[in-house]
């Protein structure tokens, strides 16, 4: 029997996906436990219709990051911090505080784990800080730590 999976099943199929599997397995455990349904062509349509409208919207989450993209790389984020002799700092800048910073002064929402900050900011001067917005978009902010 050709079921549409609409969870994913271990070792069977994932989300979206139309396999054949035995009737009895369909009837008594899929269907019941709520993770499949049967593959008609309304059902089939209707998955096809929402995989269109997921790679729709993928397509719009995609080209938003790519203008947010433009936006971050024109800023430069201005912190202030102590500092001792040498221009190193009394602790450190964070990516928690980078993203404060840019919702407070840029209203950017942005995600702290979104900046990829390999290490904390510990000295005075620009330094150039990835975030990553999306799978396929990096974009790199100027991040300016100045003496307080």
């Amino acid at each position: 029997m050709k079921v549409i999976f609409l969870k994913d099943v271990k070792g069977k199929g994932k989300k979206g996906e139309v396999k054949n599997v035995a009737d009895g397995y369909a009837q008594n455990f899929l269907f019941k436990q709520g993770l499949a349904t049967e593959a008609t062509s309304a059902n089939i349509s209707t998955l096809n219709n929402q995989k269109k409208k997921q790679e729709k919207e993928a397509e719009v989450e995609l080209e938003q990051m790519k203008e947010l993209k433009k936006v971050l790389e024109e800023l430069t984020v201005e912190l202030s911090a102590k500092s001792g002799e040498g221009g190193r700092l009394f602790g450190s800048i964070t990516s928690k505080q980078i993203a404060d910073e840019l919702k407070k002064s840029h209203n950017i929402k942005l995600d702290k784990r979104k900046i990829e900050l390999p290490d904390a900011i510990r000295a005075l001067g620009v330094t150039n800080v990835p975030v990553k917005l999306h799978s396929e978009v990096t974009a790199t902010v100027k991040v300016h730590v100045k003496e307080q």
